[in-house]
């Protein structure tokens, strides 16, 4: 199988070397055209309003959001959930694809300076062992509505959720090196 991971800015070598050790091709997608190529894709996290202007420069920002609204399976993490999320409550006027019905907040967890790593149990993808996950600058989600899967909380909080053929992360599953979350996306995607 073919994934594609947006290779526009933020932890893309990471989620690359991932997908390549779980025994897929990995694509770092630079232009829309590769869009074509693959059967889902990674959107890493990184700083959402460059990521954003930086899909607009190259063409990438309506055919990722087609891609997606049309069914292409799509994992986002930290900046690529506040792409994807419906709105932003901290930051009203940042476009978003508007795709995830989910409302969340910018930095939500706090600043690159309150940037912390906490375990926490993932029952719906494994119930015997927690996940080391990595809060950077992490969005919190604040609101779902509709058939929102809640996967994972922190402090009550959703901070992994499911939405037809999105999966997203609050959090940096890439920084670490269980690849659970991966290989459950994976495995969807091979369904």
């Amino acid at each position: 199988m073919q994934v594609g991971v947006l290779g526009i800015q933020g932890d893309i070598q990471e989620h690359l070397r991932i997908v390549e050790n779980l025994g897929h091709r990995a694509i770092w997608i630079k232009n829309p055209e590769q869009l074509d190529s693959i059967q889902a894709l990674i959107m890493p996290g990184g700083e959402s309003t460059t990521m954003i202007r930086l899909m607009k420069v190259f063409s990438l920002w309506d055919r990722v959001k087609n891609k997606v609204h049309s069914g292409m399976p799509v994992f986002a993490t930290c900046a690529g959930m506040v792409i994807l999320s419906e709105s932003i409550e901290n930051y009203p006027h940042q476009e978003t694809m508007g795709l995830l019905p989910v409302r969340i907040e910018r930095n939500g967890y706090g600043r690159q300076v309150d940037s912390f790593e906490t375990e926490i149990e993932i029952p719906y993808i494994e119930n015997d062992r927690q996940l080391l996950a990595v809060f950077i600058r992490a969005p919190r989600i604040i609101g779902t509505h509709g058939s929102v899967d809640i996967l994972a909380t922190y402090k009550n909080d959703p901070v992994l959720v499911e939405y037809k053929n999105i999966l997203a992360a609050s959090f940096h599953p890439e920084l670490t090196d269980d690849t659970r979350i991966h290989e459950y996306f994976l495995r969807k995607i091979g369904k």
